[in-house]
């Protein structure tokens, strides 16, 4: 295996210092990680068990460093957030707005309709599930209709005991009982 690559004159200290600045655990770890190769010489294995890494992501860090300098170390991480979004957050609270006003006023809104006009903004077909969960991210719930199964049930129900002989006042509201689906 080839030796590694020195590290720039005054990395010891610049890193030092930013150790000292460093406000979260995966921060200084980072920091740690380039540290420990300057001032200690260790290997990046070696490195790897001090702080509780993977050696290929210690040397992923450490070039990082040699290529971008203190930058590199700034953007180290996982990512995160929306990297495969259709619209921004801000667009999809615009698609909605009028959607949200319609609801507000009591009119029924359908999901179909939102679909469209989401396909409309992209451009392109798109699942279901992606306008359940734009819905879901900007705090809507769906409330479906009964199903027409459901609704027989209830009636069946009602009829059975109106036939056993119960008047309408000893009869439950029967829009709560739970039947099987």
């Amino acid at each position: 295996m080839r030796p590694p690559r020195p590290l720039p004159e005054g990395s010891k200290e610049l890193l030092e210092e930013l150790l000292k600045k460093a406000k979260t655990k995966a921060e200084f770890q980072t920091i740690q990680c380039v540290w420990l190769r300057a001032s200690l010489g260790l290997s990046a294995k070696d490195v790897a068990e001090a702080i509780g890494w993977h050696p290929s992501s210690v040397r992923r860090v450490q070039s990082l460093f040699l290529r971008d300098g203190v930058e590199a170390l700034k953007r180290v991480g996982r990512g995160g957030g929306r990297r495969h979004q259709n619209l921004t957050l801000n667009s999809e609270r615009e698609l909605l707005r009028a959607f949200f006003e319609r609801a507000d006023s009591g009119e029924r809104v359908d999901v179909k309709e939102i679909k469209k006009a989401y396909e409309d903004a992209v451009g392109r077909e798109v699942p279901k599930s992606t306008v359940y969960r734009m819905l879901s991210r900007h705090g809507w719930r769906m409330f479906g209709r009964r199903s027409t199964r459901r609704r027989q049930i209830l009636k069946d129900l009602e009829k059975d005991l109106e036939e056993a002989g119960y008047k309408d006042s000893d009869i439950v509201d029967t829009s709560t009982v739970k039947t099987a689906p």
